[in-house]
């Protein structure tokens, strides 16, 4: 692929992970560039709007004061930018990137910081009801909840954190799981279960949606029965996990089953100079901390490689 444009990095995603590796290129005087397909940089910190406690040495009031932190870092620092980029065309052998603008650049080394993205039910007209009753946050909008019903899917620390932050707001919140048992941490759910507000609903399944211009109520299967129950509701917040968000690199890098792109101890991928940081390739520990501690790794170990590889 001709190109044109040429940087040592190309860094793929703008949120935590990859500002964190603009900073480090930026910092070892090697020239990158930041690629994201959003308006805005930041990534699941968008998501966090509860207070940050286990990011060591720094307590943050949400994502947003932690990316308010970073975007001022970032303005010292030299590197090109790319928003609301979308990737046409991606050659990881080659290391070449072409826009759906029609712009190409070259690197000498890649890093993936693409993330993931929230896990969807998969049933019939959910994207319709996106914005007329699907939530994509309980905590923004739990003022919106006063009065009414809302619904929350899911088991783990997400579902269940929701579940007790907005049921003061709800009138009525119901938390369902496909399962018996939860993997939320044993203090969430022991929360949840004493809160005379919160019915969990367990070994049970959305089957449908439904509602004429908004969403009105669910259909879910019994597990256990294999009875259909229809429960009305005013809002649905799905909090089922996450997925990698890989498929661009699929085939031309190694994954696990989930997707998950495989990396060794620096965040080398099966391809030379491709490195991956961040959730994309971590599905063990998606903390903060992580992220950061991986982008630097990888940006060193790319600043040792870069040598080897001038020319290419």
């Amino acid at each position: 692929m001709k190109t044109d444009h040429s940087f040592d990095v190309i860094i793929l995603g703008g949120g935590p992970g990859g500002m964190a590796a603009a900073m480090w290129c930026a910092e070892l005087g090697m020239a990158s560039i930041l690629i994201e397909k959003r308006p805005d940089f930041g990534g699941q910190l968008h998501w966090i709007h509860v207070p940050i406690k286990n990011y060591p040495g720094i307590d943050l009031a949400n994502g947003s004061e932690l990316l308010d932190r970073l975007m001022a870092q970032l303005q010292d620092r030299k590197f090109e930018i790319r928003k609301e980029a979308e990737i046409a065309a991606i050659d990881l052998r080659e290391r070449t990137i072409a826009l759906t603008s029609g712009e190409t650049f070259a690197g000498k080394a890649i890093v993936i910081a693409t993330g993931v993205r929230r896990r969807k039910l998969g049933v019939e007209n959910e994207d319709a009801f996106v914005g007329r009753g699907i939530l994509q946050t309980g905590q923004i909008n739990r003022e919106e909840l006063r009065g009414k019903r809302l619904l929350i899917v899911g088991g783990g620390d997400a579902a269940f954190e929701n579940a007790f932050n907005v049921s003061p707001f709800a009138e009525k919140t119901f938390l369902l799981h496909r399962r018996s048992d939860f993997s939320a941490r044993p203090e969430f759910v022991e929360r949840v279960l004493k809160n005379p507000r919160v019915e969990v609903i367990k070994n049970a399944e959305v089957t449908n949606l439904a509602g004429e211009r908004r969403l009105e109520r669910v259909q879910y299967m019994d597990n256990i029965s294999k009875a259909s129950v229809e429960l009305p509701i005013d809002f649905l917040l799905v909090r089922i996990g996450v997925m990698p968000s890989s498929e661009p690199f699929s085939g031309a890098l190694e994954t696990d089953r989930k997707g998950y792109i495989q990396v060794d101890h620096t965040g080398q991928t099966s391809l030379q100079s491709v490195f991956a940081i961040g959730d994309v390739a971590n599905p063990l520990s998606p903390t903060i901390s992580t992220v950061m501690g991986s982008a630097s790794t990888a940006v060193k170990a790319i600043s040792k490689l870069l040598p080897k590889t001038a020319g290419n």
